[in-house]
């Protein structure tokens, strides 16, 4: 019997991508080494209203960003195709159907998400599809003042190693609390409407994309 797949997540607006994004991906993408890196643009998420760029642009700014990166990515728009608010609990639904019991497939979030977790549709029944490994920052805690009690307690409770988490289908979490990456979309897109330079905070090819298609007021 072969060896299942393990396939990690990164979802996002990508409204625009950056580099934190590629952070998170890369970071990961080192200690998992997965099979595949798929890469979820946003269609319509609950929590966030009025997306500046059209569903297509941001799937070609992400194939173009995560284009580069050393494990093999694909660019799964099935949020994008998907009518009404999207939610990730249907995406892990969906994702478990395509690639089977045996896959271990892992959500990959950022700390800002972490925070926020509590708020997701489901939250807890996440764990029943997919592992999550969290980036935190440094200085990062799961106390009180950072996250929610009751994610915390669950991230002690089904905390594992990178390894065990490659060879688990799901159930499993992991936080990583060395990742140094502060970037903020809603920032980005204020420099870049002032014309201001972000060439620091986004991929080159992104950056190109953007003037060539005058986004964000480009």
């Amino acid at each position: 019997m072969s060896e299942a797949r393990c396939i990690a997540l990164l979802g996002g607006s990508f409204d625009p991508v950056h580099n934190g994004h590629l952070a998170l991906g890369s970071y990961f993408g080192k200690l998992l080494v997965p099979d595949e890196l798929r890469v979820i643009p946003a269609g319509q998420p609950w929590q966030k209203q009025g997306l500046q760029t059209a569903p297509a642009h941001r799937a070609e700014m992400a194939r173009l960003a995560f284009g580069q990166m050393a494990v093999p990515v694909v660019i799964d728009e099935q949020e994008i195709r998907r009518e009404g608010a999207t939610y990730t609990i249907d995406t892990l639904r969906a994702l478990r159907d395509e690639l089977g019991p045996r896959a271990s497939i892992t959500l990959l979030i950022g700390a800002d998400q972490l925070q926020q977790l509590q708020t997701w549709k489901d939250w807890r029944a996440l764990f029943n599809y997919a592992n999550i490994c969290a980036a935190s920052r440094p200085g990062f805690s799961m106390d009180a003042a950072h996250v929610a009690p009751e994610v915390a307690q669950e991230f002690a409770r089904r905390a594992a190693t990178p390894a065990q988490i490659r060879g688990t289908p799901a159930g499993l979490a992991y936080l990583a609390t060395n990742l140094a990456v502060d970037i903020s979309a809603t920032q980005i897109r204020a420099a870049l409407e002032r014309g201001a330079d972000a060439g620091a905070l986004i991929p080159a090819g992104v950056l190109d994309y953007i003037k060539q298609h005058h986004l964000y007021g480009n």
